[in-house]
């Protein structure tokens, strides 16, 4: 009988968790009691009885195990998709707002699945780059059943003001890089600024120092030369005077600009030290770019 008890005790210990010291006791409790009624009254089922109580003791044991594990779990699981189109949104992020470390990926499907979710209420919190994050609060998880949540995520739209964006140009260095001395930059927005300059960038360079205007016509004079020695160039191409009336006018300053700002773009202006591409130019070049 004791061999068999003591291996009774070890099985109890084993499948319910408790020990071994704790099952001897509450055995031999029991013990105490019946072997008081059995001095008194030989009772042979005796041996039964006490075998009735180990069961017993197991069967308390066995009902008390869940307890000493710890919470119910239960799985959380759901799908993530667009609020509008109702599309899944893959690879979003699905989380426990009160508790740190618990959340998942969704899958390329939009769906998800959180495990280990101790029963109670809980706060789910889905985000996506690009949607403002979706909040289920409260939700009620019980043992009963895995719970399911379709998390819709709302677009998160930004208006910006017009954004413009300008090149930084350095006026005073020409677009010619053989260019040293003697070369300005001319921008079209300097020419429609330009008092007076009828949106002519010819107009514009009069306020350069070396540089004579003409008033009663567009000729140009740089130190001291005459207009016609002025080298116009467009795109490269070396062209005749862009005047109006160029061949009437006293020595060939022109009336009126055949040229519109619409059309042209940065241009350069030379007043001396000219590159070895313009082989052709006495007093000044003017090389203009279309836009």
């Amino acid at each position: 009988m004791k061999m068999n008890k003591t291996r009774l005790l070890e099985k109890i210990s084993i499948q319910s968790g408790i020990s071994a010291d704790e099952c001897s006791t509450v055995l031999k409790t029991f013990e105490r009691v019946l072997g008081e009624e059995l001095t008194r009254k030989t009772h042979r089922y005796g041996g039964w009885i006490l075998l009735l109580v180990a069961l017993l003791v197991s069967a308390v044991a066995f009902s008390q195990t869940p307890q000493r594990k710890g919470r119910p779990v239960q799985t959380i699981r759901g799908m993530v998709i667009d609020g509008d189109s109702k599309h899944p949104i893959p690879y979003a992020t699905v989380r426990l707002s009160e508790k740190e470390g618990t959340g998942t990926i969704t899958d390329s499907l939009g769906r998800f699945s959180i495990p280990q979710v101790p029963v109670g209420r809980h706060t789910v919190e889905a985000a996506f780059m690009g949607y403002e994050p979706g909040i289920f609060r409260e939700i009620l998880v019980t043992s009963a059943k895995e719970v399911y949540l379709e998390i819709p995520l709302k677009e998160s739209v930004n208006e910006l003001n017009e954004v413009v964006i300008r090149a930084r140009t350095n006026k005073e260095e020409a677009m010619n890089k053989m260019a040293t001395t003697g070369a300005r930059m001319l921008s079209v927005e300097e020419a429609s600024r330009y008092a007076g300059g009828f949106d002519d960038p010819a107009r514009l360079v009069s306020s350069f120092a070396g540089v004579a205007p003409s008033v009663s016509s567009n000729g140009i004079s740089i130190h001291g030369n005459a207009p016609h020695l002025l080298q116009w160039r467009l795109e490269d191409v070396e062209i005749p005077n862009p005047n109006h009336f160029a061949d009437i006018a006293t020595l060939g300053g022109g009336i009126l600009s055949s040229l519109s700002s619409q059309v042209l773009g940065n241009s350069d202006f030379f007043t001396g030290a000219f590159p070895a591409e313009y082989g052709n130019a006495v007093s000044g070049v003017f090389d203009m770019k279309l836009r």
